[in-house]
């Protein structure tokens, strides 16, 4: 019997996941190495990527392939804003910056949310899988180590209030994988958006480990 769709997905990716997951800069802010202004910079890149991912999705709401997978709960932006109006004052607005890399990896997904519904879905599926599972280690860690509130400003990108219950909302998730409509050939593709959206996203944890190792 052939593995499902997600199964597939998660298999083939495994590579650049654990690559991305053990980068030298997240391992070294989440071991302790790096402070809260790493943690700060990290957020601003982020805020980058999901203003792609979820500044145009009104266009693809009823497309057939990406639609169903656009759900408000997930929407990440305005807790980043929150955050970042936490971690860099009120006029944050004008002093994040985007690295080579996040500029990058967000012109992709912007091209795919353009052009290519089931290569969005590719972003899709790597982000919001990976902050409601993944990123709750980050966001244990920024609380326990800068003295964040549990669950508030400073680390709401990484809290969830309208998944109720996380584990069953990702089974779910998995199940429209599968249901994906579009044809083997594309679901290859798929697959190998998957692996490019790991390695961009590793790219920007490179960039940042650079960047803080010549702040060292």
């Amino acid at each position: 019997m052939d593995p499902s769709f997600s199964t597939l997905i998660r298999t083939a990716s495994h590579e650049q996941h654990t690559e991305a997951e053990t980068s030298t800069f997240m391992s070294d802010l989440l071991g302790g190495a790096l402070g809260v202004d790493a943690y700060a910079r990290y957020t601003e890149q982020l805020w980058f990527v999901y203003r792609a991912l979820e500044g145009g999705v009104e266009r693809l709401a009823d497309d057939p392939v990406a639609g169903p997978f656009i759900q408000p709960e997930l929407e990440r932006l305005p807790e980043l804003e929150r955050d970042l109006r936490h971690l860099r004052g009120d006029d944050w607005r004008e002093t994040v910056s985007a690295l080579p890399a996040t500029e990058a990896y967000a012109a992709r997904v912007e091209e795919c949310v353009a052009s290519w519904p089931a290569g969005y879905v590719a972003h899709h599926y790597t982000r919001y899988l990976g902050d409601l599972s993944g990123g709750q280690i980050i966001r244990d860690k920024a609380e326990r180590t800068w003295g964040f509130a549990r669950k508030g400003d400073g680390v709401r990108f990484y809290v969830f209030e309208q998944v109720g219950n996380p584990a069953a909302f990702k089974r779910g998730y998995r199940e429209l994988l599968d249901r994906i409509g579009v044809d083997e050939l594309e679901k290859q593709r798929v697959v190998a958006e998957c692996k490019a959206a790991f390695a961009l996203n590793t790219g920007v944890f490179r960039a940042l480990g650079e960047e803080f190792s010549a702040a060292a």
